[in-house]
């Protein structure tokens, strides 16, 4: 086995649906979206695996823009689309199954969209 560096490609989110349809047809798993607020804007990470070599697709878009489903391609991204609507807000479009902001139950709605929560002091170590 031979691990080499994993890569990030930062896109657009136009050519996010393309990204992916190659990503699959060559045979690489979806292992894990994940979405982070940076700023005022919301930094969307798809990462695939294919013998033990990460490839990592980033959009980067605002509170308001609408972003394409993956899940027509990978029929589990569902989960982590219906996670990122719940969570951050963001828009999500065409999801196979859309809990229409329903998988979580949140005392407030959005919560990590505005997070204001930055503990109580340095971590323990610091």
């Amino acid at each position: 086995m031979t691990m080499g560096a994993d890569e990030t490609t930062v896109i657009e989110r136009d050519h996010l649906i393309g990204r992916v349809e190659e990503f699959n047809k060559q045979g690489y798993r979806l292992v894990q979206l994940h979405c982070t607020k940076v700023g005022e804007t919301y930094e969307i990470n798809y990462s695939f695996d294919l013998d033990y070599q990460f490839r990592n697709l980033r959009i980067v878009v605002d509170g308001q823009t609408e972003v394409p489903s993956i899940s027509g391609i990978y029929w589990g991204a569902f989960i982590y689309e219906n996670e990122m609507h719940d969570l951050f807000g963001i828009r999500v479009v065409g999801m196979n199954i859309d809990f229409g902001g329903n998988l979580f139950r949140t005392a407030k709605k959005n919560p990590f969209a505005n997070p204001t929560f930055r503990g109580e002091g340095p971590c323990p170590g610091e």
